[in-house]
């Protein structure tokens, strides 16, 4: 055994995207449970196995065997339960890429608690949003940046709602010291039994969604969920066994356990953890060659600053594939990489509430722009308002079919909140409330939240379109297109604008940038009213809030 693909499909090599999509199936086991039967297992029979290579600003760099991945998380469990968590309860982990996430989500999974991870940019008033939702009996946090001072805060809002506060790194009058109590934890967790195991049903995860309007809500996954990350990882990330996979995604973001614990141990590569204090493409790009990653996957958005970077300074030899998702791509981004690398940008599109559902498989040509095509178990269809399937080249809602059953990977509530699954969940369709069209290739072309796309002049206009346009003018470093409200036209396409660093703005930049998206795009879109700015709003996962340049989140 070099990894466990076996273990869990039927089928593991494929010849086409046929093939993958007729005879890839999963063996989900009863009461199944990653800590135990992955990453326990991998310590039993291949225990000098990496799994983690983890490294800072610091200079610091450890390596993590499976071995030691199920002794530390043992020790954590211990901890856990010496401050009274048990099978159920919700622990709030905001670590940032310290390797003790990593501890604590499996010490939670074997005790069948539920990790609630978050950003280390919340505030008091988030913390106190997410306390109160998830009734969170326990916080983890680093010891940096202010988080504590926030948490703190968010505690004496939350009144009589008591809970246990543990800090990673300096300790803190009043919390527990988690590395201390770590390391004088015993080692020995025995697997819960009886009424204190856990069943595939129960609930594995919970993650805030990043909320691109209104408040966030707490998607709800349950045991067989990373099992479903085998897609991810084997099939669009095209992981390798004993590879160094490398996702950017601190524990606060979906996208980390996408890319940093499930799919990538089941297929046997090892993750690459770099905990960065701050952003900086250089550096990523230094430590990322330097540690020799094999596959790589970023959102659009810092591709865009990778490229701006000289690419021709860094040893890309080890690097054998790179995907991207979270929004779609630029095509000049997808041809200076190409460029500067050799390797085609693989895209892929999933939600906080699935896994990846389309992407473009290894077998595929990629068309850039364009999301790929569907998964296997995932039976994704096109809707339109009035619910019909509409034609070749006619936008529609992405539904997922799940009148016969509910797949594996697609999460199982929103917790607390059953009008709002109910909302988006119903006749036997997941609504994703994101639009797209497929050509006749069958390949599937993402537009934009339903609430981004512009009606102006009687035209309906993508926000990705205009971007696209926008992005291949040297002065553009990044953008966001949002309609801005017309008397005479509806909506007026609006671009806001981040130069590059050559770059100043000025009324004459804005009229050659108008020339400029004229000329590579159909007239009408191109925008009427530029906002240059320093930097765009996002979410915490990288994603443009379109909402707060319109104004509609206030």
């Amino acid at each position: 055994m070099t990894n466990m693909l076996n273990e869990f499909l039927e089928k593991v090599e494929f010849d086409s995207y046929d093939d993958f999509m007729d005879n890839f199936r999963i063996k989900v086991p009863e009461n199944f449970n990653f800590a135990f039967d992955v990453v326990d297992r991998y310590a039993d029979f291949l225990p000098e196995k990496i799994a983690i290579v983890w490294c800072n600003d610091n200079d610091e760099v450890r390596e993590f065997t499976f071995m030691d991945l199920k002794y530390f998380s043992n020790k954590a469990a211990n901890v856990f339960r010496k401050h009274g968590i048990k099978k159920g309860d919700y622990v709030m982990l905001s670590l940032k890429s310290r390797y003790e996430f990593w501890f604590c989500m499996l010490a939670l999974h074997k005790i069948g608690a539920i990790p609630v991870p978050g950003t280390h940019m919340l505030k008091s008033k988030d913390i106190e949003y997410r306390i109160k939702m998830a009734n969170v009996k326990m916080i983890v946090s680093i010891s940096e940046e202010g988080v504590p001072d926030e948490i703190d805060q968010a505690h004496k809002a939350c009144g009589d709602i008591g809970f246990v506060k543990a800090v990673v790194g300096d300790a803190r009058e009043g919390w527990v010291d988690f590395r201390k109590e770590v390391d004088s934890a015993s080692a020995e967790f025995p697997r819960p039994m009886g009424r204190e195991s856990t069943h595939n049903g129960d609930i594995l995860l919970g993650y805030f969604s990043s909320g691109t309007a209104g408040l966030p809500k707490m998607v709800q996954h349950d045991f067989t969920y990373p099992l479903a990350h085998i897609i991810t990882a084997k099939y669009w990330q095209n992981v390798g066994d004993d590879g160094l996979h490398y996702t950017v995604a601190d524990g606060g973001w979906a996208k980390c356990v996408w890319g940093k614990i499930y799919g990538q141990w089941i297929a046997g590569s090892a993750v690459f953890v770099y905990d960065y204090e701050r952003f900086d493409a250089k550096k990523l790009l230094k430590m990322a060659t330097r540690h020799g990653v094999t596959t790589f996957c970023a959102p659009p958005t810092l591709y865009r600053f990778l490229i701006k970077e000289d690419l021709t300074q860094y040893d890309f030899s080890s690097l054998q594939y790179a995907v991207v998702a979270g929004e779609p791509l630029n095509p000049e981004v997808f041809n200076k990489f190409l460029e500067y690398t050799g390797l085609k940008l693989m895209e892929g599109f999933g939600q906080t509430e699935s896994v990846v559902t389309i992407a473009t498989w290894p077998w595929l040509e990629p068309k850039p722009g364009s999301i790929g095509k569907p998964a296997p178990l995932y039976n994704v269809e096109l809707m339109t308002v009035d619910g019909k399937r509409p034609d070749i080249g006619e936008e529609g809602e992405i539904v997922y079919n799940t009148s016969n059953s509910k797949p594996p990977g697609l999460f199982a509530n929103y917790s607390g909140d059953l009008a709002r699954t109910a909302d988006i969940w119903h006749d036997g369709y997941y609504h994703t409330g994101d639009v797209s069209w497929l050509d006749e290739d069958g390949y599937y072309w993402f537009i934009g939240r339903a609430d981004d796309v512009i009606k102006t002049s009687g035209y309906r206009v993508s926000p990705f379109e205009v971007e696209s346009a926008l992005i291949t003018h040297p002065a553009v470093l990044e953008c966001a297109i949002t309609g801005a409200p017309d008397e005479i036209r509806g909506q007026v396409i609006k671009a806001t604008i981040v130069l590059t660093k050559e770059y100043r703005p000025t009324e004459k930049l804005k009229r050659e940038l108008q020339e400029h998206v004229k000329s590579v795009t159909a007239p009408y879109k191109y925008p009427r009213e530029i906002d240059f700015v320093t930097e765009l709003p996002k979410t915490i996962s990288g994603k443009i809030r379109r909402v707060q340049i319109r104004g509609d989140d206030k």
